[in-house]
C-alpha cells in the first residue's frame, strides 16, 4: 500500500481504493485514469504543487480537465506570486513521485488548497500514490486528512 492508503485506513476514514493498468506513454495520468475508470473529467482531481516567493511549497488539488490559476492560488495563500513548482522539490517533500503525488500522507505536511468544485460532487478521486492507484472520498475527507483549504483556484 502507499502512504495515502495507510493514512485513510488508520484514521477509519471512508474511501474507495480503484487500480487500473497505467501507459507511461499517457499524455496527462489524470485524464487517463478519469478515461480507464470510465469517470468523468470533473470529479478526478490531479495535485500540483506550486512554490511561494518565500520558497514555500504549497499544494493544489484541481480537476484533472482544468488548469491551475497560479494568481488564484496566490491571492488563496496570501503570498506575492506562485509558480510551479521544480518536480524534484516536489518529489523530496511528498515523498511521491511525479504522476503519482497524492495530497495525502506526504512526507512533509504542506499548505493544502483544493479547488472549491469539489465540494459539489458526492465524491472525488485524487491520487493514491502510485500511477495506476486511485483514492475516492469525500470533499471534506480529503479536507480533513491533508488540513486543506476551498478555494477557487481551478480554470476550466
Amino acid at each position: 500500500m502507499t502512504p495515502a492508503i495507510d493514512l485513510l485506513k488508520k484514521a477509519k476514514a471512508e474511501h474507495r481504493v480503484h487500480g487500473y493498468e497505467h501507459d507511461p506513454k499517457s499524455a496527462s495520468y489524470g485524464l487517463e485514469a478519469a478515461e480507464k475508470l470510465g469517470l468523468e473529467p470533473a470529479c478526478v482531481f490531479k495535485t500540483l504543487l506550486a512554490c511561494s516567493e518565500k520558497n514555500e511549497l504549497l499544494v493544489a488539488v484541481v480537476p484533472v480537465a482544468g488548469t491551475l490559476d497560479l494568481k488564484a492560488l496566490a491571492q488563496a495563500a496570501k503570498v506575492k506570486k506562485v509558480d510551479m513548482a521544480d518536480p524534484m522539490a516536489a518529489q523530496r517533500a511528498t515523498g511521491y513521485l511525479v504522476g503519482g503525488i497524492s495530497p495525502l500522507g506526504q512526507k512533509k505536511r504542506l499548505r493544502t488548497f483544493i479547488d472549491s468544485s469539489a465540494l459539489a460532487l458526492p465524491s472525488l478521486h485524487v491520487s493514491a500514490g502510485r500511477r495506476g492507484l486511485e483514492v475516492e472520498l469525500t470533499a471534506q475527507v480529503l479536507a480533513e486528512h491533508t488540513a486543506g483549504t476551498f478555494a477557487q483556484i481551478a480554470r476550466s
